[in-house]
């Protein structure tokens, strides 16, 4: 990012009132998250693709939970990072204000966040196969697989799987927010993953400027107002201190 960049974003952020922050797993990757995509991603041989699949949780429920225990206990000594914690801090320096991710490690609340669209849910939260009721969950790893709520009714990951569309609301909530916003910055996401890609052009066929971090192009890059190469933890806090007056 160059100074040139940053003064444009700032610019653009200071003038806004209505914000929205749309956020992949770039953010995370920075506080020690694993990603789990691509062809080498595996466990227990298994591809992740294949775990993560809504095929294998009717198949077998307990090893799905296995998985998404696994991933758990990967994920329980993640802390926000930088990123995560300016976006917290400007919440309140905006009329309106949301994020949005595809997400689900909770860090956003961790940090802070009240304003939160999950496109594809949270890992810390279980749902009943009957009744669709949603359940905090306790630490990783899980006493019992699967685990189980009101009425001994066996609960699943409260995440999109593979094969499965989003929560109901979810994008809608999300899209609504985009085509009323000033600004959309878009911190460490490909752009690839439908439908929740929509959202940055949403965003800027509606008129916002829409600013993207990423320490590479993306296949949103030619679409955006402005792209600033590099880490989230060091671009984001610079960007949003103008707005905080930090």
């Amino acid at each position: 990012m160059t100074e040139a960049q940053q003064r444009q974003a700032q610019h653009y952020l200071t003038q806004a009132k209505r914000v929205v922050v749309f956020t992949g797993a770039g953010i995370s990757a920075e506080s020690g998250v694993p990603t789990f995509r691509g062809q080498d991603a595996t466990w227990k041989g298994m591809p992740a693709a294949i775990a993560s699949s809504i095929g294998l949780l009717e198949q077998d429920l307990t090893t799905a939970w296995e998985w998404f225990d696994y991933r758990r206990t990967r994920l329980k000594a993640a802390a926000p990072n930088a990123a995560h914690i300016a976006i917290a801090q400007a919440e309140k320096h905006f009329a309106e204000f949301l994020v949005v991710t595809q997400n689900v490690d909770g860090l956003h609340q961790k940090a802070g966040s009240t304003r939160v669209v999950e496109l594809h849910g949270n890992l810390w939260r279980g749902r009943g196969l009957r009744t669709g009721k949603q359940y905090d969950l306790p630490d990783a790893p899980l006493p019992t697989l699967p685990p189980r709520g009101e009425g001994d009714e066996p609960l699943r990951p409260d995440v999109v799987l593979f094969g499965e569309m989003l929560p109901a609301g979810a994008f809608e909530t999300a899209e609504i927010a985009a085509t009323r916003c000033d600004v959309c910055l878009v911190i460490g996401t490909s752009g690839v993953v439908y439908p929740a890609a929509l959202i940055p052009f949403a965003a800027r066929d509606a008129g916002a400027a829409v600013i993207e971090v990423n320490p590479e192009a993306t296949d949103l890059t030619p679409h955006v107002t402005l792209s600033l190469r590099g880490q989230a933890g060091d671009i984001v806090p610079r960007l949003l201190a103008a707005v905080s007056g930090a």
